[in-house]
């Protein structure tokens, strides 16, 4: 069987899904306390990597790991109206239509489509139900007693172990994938492990990082330079 693995922010979507996560916190006027610790954490990080002392991964692996701070002690139940509510009323005007037909196109070939996210799993399983595939891989959420502890459990599925899980996934559910064969979709040098599992990868809307890796290794740039 011949696969097509997509990341989600920045190559399906224009938006991160993280912002849409902070926007339902912020329009419902909850969780302030932990948005201040969260930018208070976070902010230096930001400088370290905008100055290139740390990596994208440095940064972005605490990043993700910590949104799992805004579900603390709410039940799996409750979260349900979290998730609905950023595919529903924040990413609806931030699909990249472009990269999205090329996902429909492989679901029509009847290809195996999974999404791998280092967003929260619940939301990506919401988010692939909106787009017609059940396949995804993402950070999970831990729970104690069917409710979110605001931890994660390891690994956050951000640089090597995005392919890790991946192919873990595929182990799991019995999925026959030819990797030789199969295509990748992403934009940030932290999708890297996920581009080289596959014979065809493409960068997507990459940022300049990739951009530049892409063009020493011959991968294909969408959309194509003019």
């Amino acid at each position: 069987m011949r696969a097509a693995f997509f990341d989600v922010d920045g190559t399906l979507t224009t938006a991160r899904v993280w912002q849409g996560l902070m926007d339902y916190f912020r329009v419902h006027n909850l969780r302030r306390t932990t948005h201040l610790f969260f930018w208070l954490y976070h902010f230096p990080l930001y400088l370290l990597r905008r100055m290139k002392l740390i990596s994208e991964g440095s940064f972005r692996t605490p990043w993700a790991a910590h949104l799992a701070w805004y579900f603390r002690g709410y039940s799996v139940e409750h979260a349900e109206q979290i998730w609905e509510w950023v595919v529903a009323e924040r990413l609806t005007d931030y699909w990249r239509a472009d990269t999205c037909r090329i996902l429909q196109e492989h679901l029509g070939n009847e290809d195996l489509v999974v999404l791998v996210s280092g967003g929260p799993l619940p939301l990506l399983q919401h988010i692939g139900k909106h787009l017609g595939t059940p396949h995804v891989v993402g950070t999970s959420l831990e729970t104690r007693n069917g409710k979110y502890t605001g931890s994660n459990l390891e690994p956050i599925c951000i640089d090597e172990n995005k392919a890790n899980l991946a192919k873990a996934y595929l182990a799991e559910n019995m999925l026959a994938v030819d990797l030789d064969n199969s295509f990748a979709y992403a934009d940030s040098t932290t999708d890297l492990s996920l581009l080289e599992m596959v014979g065809f990868p493409v960068a997507v809307y990459p940022e300049e990082d990739l951009r530049i890796r892409a063009l020493e290794k011959g991968w294909q740039i969408y959309p194509p330079d003019e």
